[in-house]
């Protein structure tokens, strides 16, 4: 089970990787005013997107509900962990759809917006890690 619990722990870490740097990047396209900067924020954006973080979030989901079976955690704080999961699953399609308004060039959205929009992630996160650590209910 050991093995188990440290791959969950590697897609866990390139999924929010990408959640954090996605969005960062998203920040420098909306900055960017020359095609060529356009056309490699494109590409990288989707590389991140396809590439890292959708494999990534989907063995995560897979290695995780493999260790909720296999170690049968309960309690109420493990259905709000859930919450916290579904929550940003919700966040990163959310950012795949922000990623199809930048490849059609049809985003109407300043850099600051995807400043605050990068802050998500670290507040689900410090959630999520005081829930497991703390158990409060």
């Amino acid at each position: 089970m050991l093995w188990i619990k440290s791959l969950h722990v590697i897609f866990v870490v390139a999924w929010f990787a990408g959640l954090f740097y996605l969005p960062r990047l998203f920040v420098y396209h909306a900055q960017s005013e020359d095609e060529t900067s356009n056309a490699r924020f494109k590409v990288m954006e989707r590389k991140l997107y396809r590439g890292i973080m959708t494999p990534s979030m989907v063995l995560t989901i897979v290695f995780g509900v493999w260790l909720l079976v296999g170690w049968e955690f309960h309690g109420a704080w493990l259905q709000a962990k859930m919450v916290l999961v579904a929550i940003l699953v919700v966040y990163h399609f959310w950012l795949g759809r922000i990623l199809k308004d930048f490849e059609r060039d049809d985003n109407r959205r300043t850099h600051v917006f995807y400043r605050w929009v990068n802050e998500i992630p670290l507040l689900i996160l410090a959630a999520t890690v005081v829930l497991v650590i703390v158990k409060p209910f």
